[in-house]
């Protein structure tokens, strides 16, 4: 069976092509500005011509959104594509998972179930580098044990940027030095290492409040940065939410 999953985040729409439960291509397009359900139209179909994808093809469409005035505009747009409803998933969606709060975001859910059906048999922390920092963290058993909820990364720095008048648009990514004489590699190193050390805190406090050493997986847009500078986080998958939505949806 050949689905699309669509996770619409606050930063950015992830579509996923699935070959049963592989994700064979995946592609991001940007949430802001909001678009119109004949925007979002138009621009899935270049997107599909672009990855060969046809909509003939696609048995299943599976949506995932945190952006509820877009969940409506997507469906709208799969509709006009596919000629199918699409299946909608939230944390009220069945599963292996106890969400065990009605607050819960369908992403951090996802992350939860993704977590829990890729590998089991263990304690699981998820670290989702989004517009928000997230931390969770599930049992063996599907029950959630809590969530911490932290400024994303770029979401923290560009609000440095813009609040301040000489600091200047930098690249994330690993400084040449910890200690720094130029403002952009100051600014890595405090952007880097500062929210590495927030990761690796959360991490092993919740280590210490489980009683137990969680394997560690980290997805969201800068995850890669981070993952290569500790040995806390164990995989990093980009489309870990993606698959999360996946697993919700495909018996529907």
């Amino acid at each position: 069976m050949n689905s699309i999953v669509i996770n619409v985040g606050n930063s950015n729409i992830r579509f996923g092509l699935f070959n049963g439960d592989n994700c064979d291509i995946s592609w991001v397009i940007n949430t802001k500005p909001y678009r119109t359900a004949d925007e979002l139209y138009v621009q899935m179909l270049m997107l599909y011509q672009t990855y060969k994808v046809e909509p003939k093809e696609i048995d299943k469409v599976i949506i995932g959104s945190v952006v509820p005035q877009l969940t409506k505009v997507m469906s709208s747009g799969i509709k006009k594509i596919h000629g199918v409803t699409p299946v909608i998933v939230d944390r009220s969606t069945p599963s292996g998972v106890q969400a065990k709060s009605k607050q819960m975001g369908t992403d951090i859910y996802a992350n939860l179930v993704a977590a829990h059906n890729l590998y089991p048999n263990r304690k699981k922390i998820v670290i989702d580098f989004g517009t928000a920092l997230t931390a969770s963290c599930v049992a063996e058993t599907g029950e959630t044990l809590g969530v911490i909820i932290a400024p994303g990364i770029v979401t923290s720095l560009n609000s440095l940027i813009n609040q301040t008048a000489q600091l200047p648009d930098i690249e994330l990514k690993k400084p040449k030095s910890v200690l720094g004489l130029d403002t952009v590699t100051c600014m890595q190193s405090g952007m880097v290492y500062g929210f590495l050390g927030m990761v690796e805190g959360f991490i092993n406090r919740i280590n210490d409040e489980v009683n137990d050493d969680c394997f560690v997986v980290a997805t969201g847009g800068v995850s890669h940065v981070y993952k290569p500078l500790t040995d806390k986080i164990h995989v990093m998958d980009r489309l870990h939410t993606l698959k999360g939505l996946y697993f919700l949806g495909k018996d529907l």
